[in-house]
């Protein structure tokens, strides 16, 4: 069935229901940031497979709104389907819900899918709409019924991790939050974000590409702690580990009807994660109490154990790439090698290393202008062929025992003009100036994140996403709460950067139809000097992987950041060269040899 005839199906559908708009997020009842199959209901309709866009569909219209990273995608994949491209943070270009104020008319139905839509976003709507007494159809899932073949709900067996590696037992993880609730007053705490849930109970899943995570709802009071996962996802293994620690577990769809009947005082909750239906169940039996989950800071915090296995698991990951990019520098032009070629390539080194779970997001590989396109992913069916010229730039990670890994390097593979080597310096004088930051304590993000972008800023270019994101611990590669970008969103509240916090350091060149470059390492914040001025702060890196030199313009460069650079490379050769073969190592030295202004 054709796009066209989906989106009339389900306007037809709309019209029988007495629906006038209906929203389609790209979303689950978890509000993850990647999907599985079952609920991609927003690709079915719309025929954009990007990981993050809207669908909004009037009785005669339809529209859709994605961020910066995927407009290039965005628009050829919506081609001939007659739906409308909103480029979001584009001047001009309404928001979803600006859009629905100037077209919604008193008195008609928004319609969505109420376990998809988080609560702030819903109450946000509410206060948007109000004006022309709009009414709400989220009860029940009329986009999602109209998918005659829609793949079943993900459900695997849950993992147990041991306490050795996590560093923190769950009975102490409950004692924590235990102590949040009481100073908030709330005599429950009502969970739904899935790496929160998994992080606090030591275990792990895999329902969620990418993400070992399962789909579950956690209830903690006082007393108990009530797991809702699916039926099949519960092992023997897990029923001994819940028996332990006082954890009961129900069947994943009872939470409602759990929240109808149980329910009461005092509940916290944090709204930006917990569905619409769920809040509106729950607003009628208790109090709520909106904040944060407590779990989020203290995951976010990476503990001792913790930061000393994800130093070793992004050693191992960084000479996987090491080995990756060698092989490609001395295979090009010699064999057949095309983007997918390539990047399973890559993934299946990331197979062969130890404790190598999955990875942890899939694998970007983007050859000259396809790497404009700030998320493309090549397939098999749809690829190009890399040759002796351009660059090609692969973003990829790892989830292994021990850690969660995201590395991007733009690798040259032939001749490219001296223009694109001035971005792709800026872009590695940026990455390194942020990796060097030294700032006081209380600074968040937003106080670094001029220090990456200035040197493009400087050449009036700019990259339409944020420089950095929080990691997790063999958990979601995108973590918050806290985040390295420019812009002040009224919605976001910012947070200071702890010693622990282990970020993303990625600046980046998008031009349209000519070349993307992207350099990312991640980097970990530390406590340095404290004085009569305050604490010092400072960042460590994690990745060690080679910036390639063949597109560095040190006549582009400081002093300071051509020392930054070969710093940087010699610590890069000394960590990786003992894991690789004698070939390699001898690359590996040409790589990172020290370059000077007089090159």
């Amino acid at each position: 069935m054709e796009i066209k005839d989906r989106v009339r199906l389900l306007q037809e559908k709309m019209e029988s229901e007495n629906i006038d708009f209906f929203l389609i997020p790209t979303a689950d009842y978890h509000n993850s940031e990647y999907v599985s199959d079952y609920f991609k209901v927003r690709e079915y309709f719309s025929g954009f497979t990007g990981s993050n866009g809207t669908l909004v569909v009037s009785r005669e219209n339809a529209g859709l709104w994605t961020d910066g990273r995927y407009f290039v995608q965005a628009e050829k994949e919506l081609g001939g389907s007659g739906i409308t491209l909103f480029r979001m943070l584009e001047e001009g270009v309404p928001t979803i819900k600006e859009y629905l104020k100037q077209n919604m008319k008193e008195g008609e139905v928004l319609g969505f899918d109420g376990r998809v839509i988080d609560a702030f976003y819903g109450r946000g709507l509410e206060e948007t709409l109000q004006h022309i007494k709009t009414s709400f159809h989220y009860e029940d899932d009329i986009a999602g019924n109209l998918w005659t073949d829609r793949p079943d709900m993900p459900c695997t067996p849950v993992t147990i991790l041991p306490e050795e590696i996590c560093g923190q037992s769950v009975d102490d993880k409950f004692k924590q939050i235990r102590s949040e609730m009481q100073e908030k007053q709330c005599s429950a705490h009502l969970l739904a974000k899935l790496d929160d849930l998994m992080w606090l109970l030591n275990i792990r899943g895999a329902d969620v590409e990418c993400n070992p995570v399962a789909l579950s709802y956690g209830y903690l009071t006082m007393t108990d702690f009530y797991l809702f996962i699916q039926e099949q996802a519960v092992n023997e293994e897990l029923r001994q580990y819940a028996a332990k620690h006082n954890i009961t577990l129900k069947a994943y769809d009872e939470i409602e009807a759990f929240l109808e009947e149980s329910a009461e005082g005092k509940v916290l909750l944090d709204d930006k994660n917990i569905n619409y239906r769920l809040y509106r169940i729950l607003q009628k039996k208790a109090k709520i109490v909106s904040d944060v989950n407590p779990s989020e800071k203290m995951k976010a915090v990476k503990n001792p154990v913790e930061l000393e296995n994800m130093e070793k698991v992004y050693l191992k990951d960084s000479v996987a790439l090491t080995k990756f990019i060698f092989w490609l520098k001395n295979n090009i032009g010699k064999i057949p090698i095309t983007e997918y070629s390539a990047a399973m390539y890559l993934d299946n080194l990331r197979r062969d290393v130890d404790g190598f779970m999955d990875l942890s997001f899939p694998t970007i590989s983007g050859y000259k202008e396809n790497a404009a396109m700030m998320h493309y992913e090549a397939t098999e069916a749809e690829n190009s062929e890399l040759a002796s010229e351009g660059m090609l730039l692969v973003d990829s990670g790892g989830q292994y025992l021990g850690g969660t890994t995201d590395v991007t390097r733009t690798i040259v593979l032939g001749e490219i003009d001296d223009e694109v080597k001035k971005h792709f310096t800026a872009v590695a004088v940026g990455m390194l100036s942020l990796s060097a930051a030294r700032f006081l304590y209380g600074c968040t993000g937003r106080n670094l994140d001029i220090l990456a972008r200035a040197p493009l800023w400087n050449m009036d270019i700019d990259y339409k996403c944020g420089t950095g994101h929080g990691i997790g611990y063999m958990l979601n590669v995108h973590e918050g709460p806290q985040s390295i970008r420019w812009r002040y969103v009224e919605s976001v509240k910012e947070a200071v950067i702890e010693a622990g916090m282990v970020m993303s350091n990625e600046p980046g060149v998008y031009k349209d139809g000519s070349h993307g470059i992207r350099t990312e390492n991640v980097i970990v914040a530390r406590n340095g000097v404290k004085n009569g001025d305050g604490q010092f702060m400072y960042f460590d890196t994690l990745t060690y992987v080679p910036i390639d030199l063949d597109a560095i313009l040190p006549e582009y460069m400081q002093k300071a950041d051509i020392e930054r650079l070969n710093t940087y490379h010699k610590a890069v050769y000394e960590k990786v060269s003992p894991y690789l073969t004698e070939d390699e190592g001898r690359w590996l030295k040409e790589a990172t040899r020290p370059i000077s202004d007089a090159v």
